[in-house]
C-alpha cells in the first residue's frame, strides 16, 4: 500500500567506515530518500547534533575503528530518542545485535550484505513508523495546548467575577467605615481620656484619609484584574500601534514619579518596526502596571531599558532593569498563574497576574528571569497580527483528527 509521506522530508543518517558500503547505499537509495554519510561513530555523532531535527532513521555499522555502532546508538537514544535506531550488522556480531534488541537501544537490526529491495522496505517502515510517533507527538503537544487555554480561559472568568464581586463588597463596606470614621471624632471629643490624640480630629482624619487610600489601592487591584479577564464586543484588536509610540506615552504620563525616584529609562525599541495590532486599553494598561511595578520596586537611582525586536511574524519585547532580583514566588506567579504561592501574597504578585492574563489574552507569552549580572528582565512576545482564541476541539474532534490515516496508525499499532 503506498505511504501517505514524503520520505524526503526526514533523512536518515548511515554509519560505517567502509567507504564503498556508503557509496552503494546513497547510490541505492539516494534517489528515494535524503541521506547524511559518516565513516565512524564519532563523525556520525557530530551529524546527530548538528541535524538532529532533520533526521528520522540512524542506521549504523557495528564494527569499525574506535568506538562501536552500538556506543553511538546509545549516545543517540540520549540526545534524540525519537530517531529510529537501526545496527547492520555481520552474522559474527549477532550476540551485539541480539543484546541491543534486548536494551531497547535499536528498532531493528539488518545483517550484512544487505538486500537491496529488503532494506528498502524496512528503511520506508522505519521512516512510517517514525513519521506517525511525530503526527502522534504533535496532536498529543496540540491537546495539552488546547487544555491549558481552556484552564487560563476559566480562571481568566473566575479572576474577573471574583474582582467584581470582591469590589462590590469592598466599596459597599466603605460606606459604613466612612460613617463611623465621621461620627468617631465627635464622640471621642464628648470623653475623657488619657490620649489626646484619640480625640484629636485632625488624627482621624488623617487616619480615614490612610484607610480610604488602602481600600482604593485594593480596588485597583481588583480593578486590573476584572480589566483583564474582560473581552471586548466585536475584533478584539481593532487598533494599530507603533511600539516605540506607545512605549513612550507611557513614559510621559509617568514622568514625574520616575523624577521623584531618579529612575533612568532608555528606550532603544526601533520606530521602524512593523505596526502592532493590540486591544489598546489593555495594552496601555500592560505598559502602566510594568512601570509602575518598577517604580515601586526598584531603589532611588536605577534603570531601566526597551528593547524589541521581530521574529517569525512576532514581536518580542524585553524590560531590563538593574535594580534586586525579584522574589521567585514573583517569578513563579508570571510563568504560572495556577501555582499557590506560599507565604504572604505581594501586590507585585498580583500586578504580574494581571499582565499575564492581558498577554494572554493577546495570543502571546511573558516571562520573567533573574540577570546573572543583576536585575531582572521581562521578555513578551506578541504577535503581530493577533486572532482571537479558538473555540476548544472537544474530545470528538481531536479523536478525529488523530485517526484520519488508519493504514498507518495500524503500523504503528502493529510495530513494524
Amino acid at each position: 500500500m503506498p505511504s501517505h509521506y514524503d520520505y524526503k522530508k526526514f533523512a536518515i543518517l548511515y554509519v560505517d567506515d567502509e567507504e564503498k558500503s556508503l557509496v552503494n547505499f546513497t547510490r541505492a537509495f539516494g534517489d528515494d530518500f535524503k541521506i547524511f554519510t559518516a565513516t565512524n561513530a564519532n563523525d556520525g555523532f557530530k551529524l546527530l547534533e548538528q541535524h538532529g531535527a532533520e533526521i528520522g532513521l540512524l542506521l549504523t555499522d557495528q564494527r569499525m575503528p574506535g568506538e562501536k555502532g552500538v556506543w553511538l546508538l546509545e549516545r543517540a537514544r540520549h540526545l534524540r530518542p525519537q530517531i529510529l535506531r537501526i545496527l547492520v550488522t555481520a552474522f559474527a556480531d549477532m550476540d551485539a545485535a541480539i543484546a541491543a534488541v534486548n536494551s531497547g537501544a535499536i528498532y531493528k537490526y539488518v545483517t550484512k550484505p544487505w538486500d537491496p529491495d529488503q532494506l528498502e522496505l524496512t528503511l520506508k517502515q522505519g521512516l512510517d513508523f517514525f513519521m506517525v510517533q511525530a503526527e502522534r507527538d504533535q496532536l498529543l503537544a496540540e491537546k495539552m495546548s488546547v487544555l491549558r487555554n481552556m484552564m487560563i480561559a476559566d480562571r481568566i472568568v473566575s479572576l474577573g467575577l471574583l474582582a467584581a464581586g470582591l469590589s462590590h463588597h469592598i466599596r459597599n463596606s466603605m460606606v459604613a467605615v466612612k460613617t463611623f470614621l465621621e461620627l468617631a471624632p465627635v464622640k471621642m471629643a464628648e470623653e475623657k481620656g488619657d490620649d489626646k490624640s484619640l480625640r484629636d480630629p485632625d488624627f482621624w482624619r488623617e487616619y480615614h484619609h490612610n484607610v480610604q487610600g488602602q481600600i482604593e489601592k485594593i480596588n485597583n487591584l481588583l480593578a486590573d484584574l476584572r480589566t483583564a479577564s474582560e473581552n471586548p464586543a466585536g475584533h478584539p484588536f481593532a487598533d494599530e500601534i507603533n511600539l516605540y509610540s506607545a512605549v513612550t506615552a507611557s513614559l510621559d504620563a509617568l514622568r514625574e514619579p520616575l523624577a521623584a525616584r531618579r529612575i533612568e529609562v532608555q528606550n532603544q525599541i526601533p520606530q521602524v518596526l512593523p505596526p502592532l495590532r493590540v486591544d489598546k486599553p489593555k495594552f496601555d494598561r500592560l505598559l502602566d502596571l510594568l512601570l509602575k511595578d518598577e517604580i515601586a520596586m526598584l531603589p532611588a537611582g536605577c534603570r531601566i531599558m526597551f528593547t524589541a525586536e521581530t521574529q517569525n511574524h512576532d514581536i518580542v519585547i524585553q524590560l531590563t532593569d538593574n535594580g534586586p532580583a525579584l522574589p521567585q514566588e514573583s517569578l513563579r506567579i508570571v510563568l504560572d498563574p495556577f501555582l499557590v504561592t506560599s507565604g504572604t501574597p505581594s501586590e507585585y504578585g498580583i500586578n504580574l497576574m494581571a499582565c499575564f492574563f492581558i498577554v494572554h489574552h493577546h495570543g502571546g507569552k511573558i516571562e520573567a528571569a533573574n540577570q546573572p549580572g543583576g536585575g531582572n528582565v521581562f521578555t513578551i512576545r506578541l504577535p503581530l497580527q493577533p486572532e482571537p482564541a479558538p473555540a476548544p476541539a472537544g474530545e470528538t474532534d481531536f479523536l478525529k483528527k488523530a485517526l484520519l490515516n488508519n493504514n498507518l496508525w495500524e503500523k504503528l499499532l502493529a510495530g513494524r
